[in-house]
């Protein structure tokens, strides 16, 4: 079951939302642990078991983490619940690929081979047990108390807006609002809308961004001519930013209905200027989660410049095998660990000479050109076929004369939703109210009429912003859904992971 589907908005939302407001207080958080786990169950049938042998399993060595007397025992038991934790993810996600690569190798040497019978991932297995593992290594740290209450620890884990794709939420974060959240009319509402809009990005953008990027993908490099292959690529850029950030939003939204207030996973991250700065504004949750668990227990920047490079290296060819068991998503995880290693060994005051506009622009443009030819890898299906496909975006696999040409591919409605996703994906609107505000400001200094005259001005552009905002949200839901309506299944890009 998937936040974009008819089922989910007029069925699921719809029972869960009545059950949960009908219920005292005391009952809310078993309702919702109730039909969270039937949100999975949905989706993956008996593998729910999994999750639900799990959860209790990890409560209880944190339990056990909190009672121990030495700190020997802490570490045998926070030692055993990672082996756990890590054991059933590699299990579920990584055995086929060691195995076929441990195959390739002793077919060289031996001629021999083990059985390799496909093993299916789990929905959502990536993002649940980082969940937990956050959770026991916090216990362990002193950063957080155990949870008492096994209801309540196994809602933190299974609670269905951030179930099977994030955002990867901190229990620290969430541990009052378990037992302790307000609800509010203004609180809902402002929920519903962010799951209007997310719903919004990813039916009326993302989805639109990612028929243009299939489409191309789908084609023999020999058929791309060079701009169609940049443009595969652009297309693509934006429907996982749109299909993502999307996501989250309808997350964030749902948690808000409930009462939950969920951290902020995306910042525009198209906007930055190097790739640490894209590091800050995407995917923030799994971000700070390498950062804090895996980076930092590393050394982090402690140990040297040297250190800290290889640091880096790891924690992103980490962060891409998470993503898949492929050698696509490494390669995908070196390039981006590879620059940033780059940006930290260059002196913060090497282009202080270039005049700031300029510098700007630069760091743009090379934020987006290693973001994009990394997307490559992340999209493609093999790791032969991103080389290929590289290779036709550079111009390095002959004549475009007899390829597809941009205009295949590049229609009016096509031209106007990438206008509409190169905007959608800056911060210009909130600039834009930013501009009055600060217009308002300047004026004040000046006559008293002039002034008023500005305040009336601004006060009725925020009387119309506000009240044009339910109508905005009504269009998308209505478009929304009307595309829902007449489209297949297409679920989530991180759905995978």
């Amino acid at each position: 079951m998937v936040f974009s589907s008819l089922i989910f908005i007029f069925a699921f939302l719809t029972c869960v939302l009545a059950f949960y407001f009908m219920v005292g207080r005391s009952w809310r958080n078993a309702t919702l642990l109730i039909f969270s786990i039937f949100f999975y169950a949905w989706g993956e049938g008996a593998y729910v078991a999994i999750m639900i042998a799990l959860a209790p399993l990890n409560w209880a060595l944190a339990m056990g983490i909190d009672a121990a007397l030495t700190h020997k025992r802490r570490t045998q038991i926070l030692f055993l619940a990672v082996i756990l934790d890590l054991g059933v993810l590699l299990h579920f996600k990584y055995s086929n690929f060691i195995v076929e690569n441990l195959n390739a190798l002793l077919s060289g040497i031996s001629g021999g081979g083990f059985s390799n019978e496909p093993i299916h991932l789990p929905l959502g297995i990536s993002f649940f047990t980082f969940h937990m593992l956050s959770y026991i290594i916090d216990v362990y740290r002193g950063i957080a108390r155990p949870q008492t209450s096994l209801i309540n620890f196994s809602l933190y884990i299974s609670f269905f807006p951030q179930l099977v794709a994030g955002p990867i939420i901190r229990y620290h974060d969430i541990a009052t609002q378990l037992t302790e959240r307000r609800m509010s009319v203004e609180k809902f509402a402002s929920g519903l809308e962010r799951f209007t809009f997310g719903l919004g990005k990813k039916m009326l953008v993302a989805n639109p961004m990612g028929a243009i990027a299939d489409q191309i993908f789908a084609l023999p490099s020999t058929d791309i001519s060079s701009p169609a292959a940049w443009l595969g690529i652009v297309a693509y850029s934006f429907q996982i930013y749109f299909d993502f950030s999307a996501y989250s939003d309808m997350a964030i939204g749902l948690a808000r209905m409930f009462g939950f207030e969920f951290l902020e996973n995306f910042n525009y991250p198209y906007i930055s200027r190097t790739i640490q700065e894209f590091w800050r504004r995407w995917h923030i949750s799994l971000s700070n989660w390498f950062r804090d668990y895996v980076y930092i227990p590393l050394g982090g920047n402690r140990k040297g410049p040297a250190r800290t490079y290889l640091n880096l290296v790891i924690i992103f060819l980490l962060c891409g095998f998470w993503h898949g068991a492929s050698w696509n998503f490494l390669v995908w995880g070196l390039i981006h660990g590879t620059f940033l290693a780059a940006e930290r060994a260059i002196p913060d005051k090497s282009f202080a000479w270039m005049p700031r506009t300029l510098a700007r622009l630069l760091g743009h443009t090379y934020v987006l050109f290693i973001v994009m030819i990394a997307w490559v890898f992340f999209r493609a299906d093999t790791l032969p076929q991103a080389l290929e496909y590289l290779a036709v975006m550079f111009g390095g696999l002959g004549s475009d004369q007899v390829r597809m040409p941009l205009a295949s591919f590049l229609d009016r409605q096509a031209l106007f939703l990438l206008v509409v996703a190169a905007v959608g994906s800056t911060p210009a609107f909130s600039m834009l109210t930013r501009d009055w505000r600060k217009r308002n400001n300047q004026v004040r200094g000046r006559t008293v009429v002039a002034a008023a005259e500005s305040a009336f001005i601004l006060t009725n552009f925020e009387r119309y912003m506000i009240a044009a905002r339910p109508v905005v949200g009504a269009c998308v839901l209505v478009l929304s859904i009307a595309y829902l309506a007449g489209q297949t299944y297409n679920p989530f890009i991180y759905f995978r992971f």
